[in-house]
């Protein structure tokens, strides 16, 4: 095997695992947003709202939170969409990759 095949699929193996660990950030932040979504569902619900400090819960203003909790979605939604990207980068360089290393091998 040439060394530039042994680089090939050595860098394909890294934008693998790399992919890999943007998946599961992708998945922690959507988790993240689901839930902040679901926060503000409910603040609407009611008067009386309590945000977790530390070990203490504080009671607060409700739209200060549901401004908060907008800020916190609007940021996710931004790391989420930069995933993406990242992801949609290092799919295309793996699919070259794999092209190339498949046109060597015949």
């Amino acid at each position: 095997m040439a060394d530039q095949e042994t680089q090939d699929i050595q860098e394909m193996q890294m934008l693998d695992q790399n992919l890999h660990n943007l998946l599961l950030q992708k998945q922690a932040f959507q988790m993240e947003l689901s839930e902040t979504q679901s926060a503000a569902k409910e603040i609407e619900k009611t008067q009386d709202v309590f945000k977790l400090i530390g070990d203490l819960l504080i009671k607060k203003d409700s739209k200060s939170v549901r401004e908060d909790l907008s800020s916190k979605e609007k940021l996710l939604e931004l790391r989420i969409k930069s995933i993406e990207k990242q992801e949609d980068s290092i799919s295309k360089r793996i699919e070259e990759l794999r092209k190339k290393l498949t046109k060597s091998a015949k």
